[in-house]
């Protein structure tokens, strides 16, 4: 089990990009929370195992309106979390 907080960069807003972040890692069992951020990119942090993070990532990449043009990513201690879900606005 891992956890990263990624940053997604590119056209990430008003096309989805939450609802199918949620749906998808709730169906792959991962825990996390998403949110868009003011300068217009993508917040995440995301646990489970790498190869279910990184399905859920190339899923989201894949999405019609989505272009994910950019990443920031880190490795962060795990957290005691069972779910996924949509925070902020």
């Amino acid at each position: 089990m891992i956890r990263k907080h990624i940053l997604f960069y590119g056209r990430v807003q008003g096309v989805g990009f939450r609802y199918y972040s949620v749906h998808k890692a709730r169906q792959l069992g991962l825990a996390g929370w998403v949110q868009n951020l003011s300068d217009g990119s993508v917040e995440m942090e995301v646990q489970g195992t790498e190869e279910k993070i990184d399905e859920l990532v190339l899923f989201l990449d894949r999405q019609r309106y989505i272009e994910i043009t950019g990443m920031d990513v880190k490795k962060i201690p795990l957290k005691d979390e069972r779910d996924f879900h949509e925070r902020g606005y």
